[in-house]
């Protein structure tokens, strides 16, 4: 069962937040959430709180307030996105990581001693 959050805010004008923004970031979380928790059923719960902290301020008319919103949205999709491995429970005490491809990035080895440039 799907549920649509409905997303209001101030018309677009002047020093208003256009409500575009705001719905690609509604969107943009979900879908880092799915690439993040996929296959996890118990991870629904982060799907209930982006619903539920967008509603919680849909009615919101104030520019400044709106931005600190979005800024924040944008910052835990960032986090999410880049910072998150899923981790599995394959027995006990064990953890299988799983994770995505756009986090795996070429390992180079740490040296104590730098080089000198020739």
């Amino acid at each position: 069962m799907s549920h649509a959050v409905k997303v209001t805010g101030p018309r677009e004008g002047v020093g208003a937040m256009p409500t575009g923004r705001v719905l690609q970031l509604f969107k943009t979380l979900h879908r880092t959430r799915q690439q993040v928790f996929k296959n996890d059923a118990r991870a629904l719960e982060a799907r209930i709180k982006i619903n539920e902290e967008f509603k919680n301020n849909k009615n919101e008319t104030s520019p400044e307030k709106i931005e600190e919103l979005m800024k924040i949205g944008s910052d835990v999709e960032l986090l999410l996105r880049t910072s998150v491995i899923q981790g599995i429970h394959t027995g006990h005490n064990t953890l299988k990581l799983v994770p995505r491809k756009d986090l795996l990035i070429e390992n180079v080895p740490y040296c104590d001693t730098p080089t000198q440039k020739q």
